[in-house]
């Protein structure tokens, strides 16, 4: 019986670091993005926001889409942010389909994996 009490208080105690875990950094949130056009290439700026807590559990990728899901561009983020929160980052020479009016911008961690956001971003034109 007391084996018994040992193992459930020891699953409980794992079960609620892992919660506190994700819920400290949990899906990476996309605060804004904007583009521009040069020449016939496009950059895209991206703020992302998440609870980076080390190499362990950061926001790593964005990406650019169209909206019927054609990757078009994406930016790798090769460290985490913990002291820089929100914070901005840059791709340039994305090739936009002159037919598209629209893109639609989705960001990752590297523990739970693309966010369920997804930013629509008008293009002026």
């Amino acid at each position: 019986m007391r084996v018994a009490r040992i193992i459930v208080a020891g699953c409980l105690l794992v079960t609620s670091l892992g919660v506190a875990t994700q819920t400290l950094a949990g899906d990476v949130e996309i605060v804004d993005a904007k583009a521009r056009s040069s020449g016939d290439s496009w950059t895209f700026s991206v703020t992302l926001k998440h609870g980076d807590t080390g190499w362990d559990h950061y926001a790593d990728l964005w990406q650019v889409y169209t909206p019927d899901g054609v990757l078009l561009g994406e930016r790798v983020l090769l460290h985490p942010h913990e002291n820089e929160q929100p914070f901005t980052r840059s791709l340039s020479g994305v090739q936009v389909p002159d037919d598209v009016t629209e893109v639609v911008i989705r960001a990752r961690d590297n523990v739970h994996g693309v966010s369920p956001q997804e930013f629509r971003l008008k293009l002026d034109r």
